[in-house]
């Protein structure tokens, strides 16, 4: 019978219950460890039985390997990031790995919560950090770096050149979408941007506005101005709206930095406006969330390929565990473009303006 689940059954407990000695028992639970067959399965057996578990930690004390991976995050409004957390989470621990969630102030707070949380972090000794849906200051890049704790930026990637960042081609996504609308019509574009100080941001801000220029447009719309606080978020989709609809002048077509952007934007244009999408307005955005799917929204946007990053992410841990270099620092991967029906079908060429075709790494589905 097993004993009350007052007293927590240890090593020495599962041991003297076997006869054996702990060392024995202690290598059973190590896939590697000298010990038949047959004592292993009675070990693993009664340990069953009994409700116990090896000590995660103590056993890490000894192997030198926590098997914990940290993740930092911050803001999570943006639905792209808790779903990419789901995915990360299952993927490391299908890997035998612990993931350690810490929370930070969103980027520009104060550097005290950063500190608070990397010191949290680093007292657990991960084997790795990855930072999601956030930037690192440069202080919290070298105290990992001094802690002996590598850092992998997903998703974003800083201005430190010796930091590791698996990301999507942000910037060719850009473009590939700057490409579509024109395509299919549109001259008067414009931009609906998130925080100005976020790689995802500024990346595919500068392959959109790069496009536009290259298949001769003027430049597109903007928000938010200079000195407006953007954010990748629903109301911002809606400020964003009511800033840039309306004047006389308003966009033919709006590529927002984001899906969540791009839905608060749309909703907007519909309800506040009364425009129909994509009669009146085009709007594509970026990350294909699974709201972007919904027949209400029915988005055009830029996949990211997050299997293919998670995948890196994962093959890069490993060979950090075992002391190896990256191939990279920075592996920049292609998205693929989804065409919904938030923008029109295509245009024929005899209808449109007769620039030049440009080739991108993005797909279309």
């Amino acid at each position: 019978m097993p004993p009350s689940r007052t007293h927590r059954i240890t090593i020495k407990d599962l041991a003297r219950g076997l006869g054996m000695s702990v060392a024995t028992v202690a290598r059973a639970f190590h896939p590697g460890g000298a010990i038949a067959a047959e004592t292993r399965a009675l070990v693993l057996r009664r340990a069953e039985e009994l409700g116990y578990h090896p000590n995660a930690l103590a056993r890490g004390m000894i192997t030198r390997r926590t098997r914990i991976v940290g993740v930092v995050v911050s803001d999570l409004a943006n639905p792209f990031y808790p779903a990419a957390l789901e995915r990360l989470t299952s993927r490391l621990q299908g890997a035998g790995y612990n993931t350690m969630l810490v929370m930070t102030e969103p980027e520009g707070a104060a550097a005290a919560s950063e500190a608070a949380a990397l010191r949290l972090l680093l007292s657990y000794q991960p084997e790795c950090a990855i930072v999601l849906a956030t930037t690192l200051s440069s202080a919290a890049s070298r105290a990992c770096r001094e802690a002996g704790t590598p850092l992998l930026f997903l998703n974003r990637h800083p201005s430190d050149p010796e930091a590791a960042a698996i990301v999507c081609d942000n910037a060719q996504g850009g473009a590939a979408l700057a490409d579509h609308l024109i395509d299919r019509g549109a001259t008067r574009l414009a931009f609906v941007g998130g925080r100005a100080d976020a790689s995802t941001h500024a990346e595919r801000r500068a392959g959109f506005l790069g496009r536009c220029a290259e298949r001769g447009l003027p430049p597109p719309l903007e928000w938010p101005g200079e000195g407006v606080a953007g954010a990748f978020t629903y109301a911002a989709g809606q400020a964003a709206a009511q800033a840039l609809l309306a004047g006389p002048d308003r966009p033919q077509a709006v590529f927002c930095a984001s899906d969540i952007l791009a839905i608060g934007f749309q909703e907007a244009a519909r309800g506040r406006f009364g425009l129909r999408v994509p009669r009146d307005l085009a709007i594509a955005g970026f990350d294909d969330i699974p709201m972007a799917a919904w027949p209400a929204h029915d988005l055009t946007t830029l996949r990211q390929p997050v299997e293919a990053m998670l995948d890196t992410a994962l093959d890069w841990i490993g060979r950090l565990g075992r002391g190896e270099p990256l191939p990279r620092p920075l592996l920049r991967l292609p998205g693929t473009l989804v065409a919904r029906g938030s923008t029109p079908a295509l245009v024929p060429a005899t209808l449109r303006d007769t620039h030049p075709e440009k080739e991108t790494s993005c797909s279309m589905s």
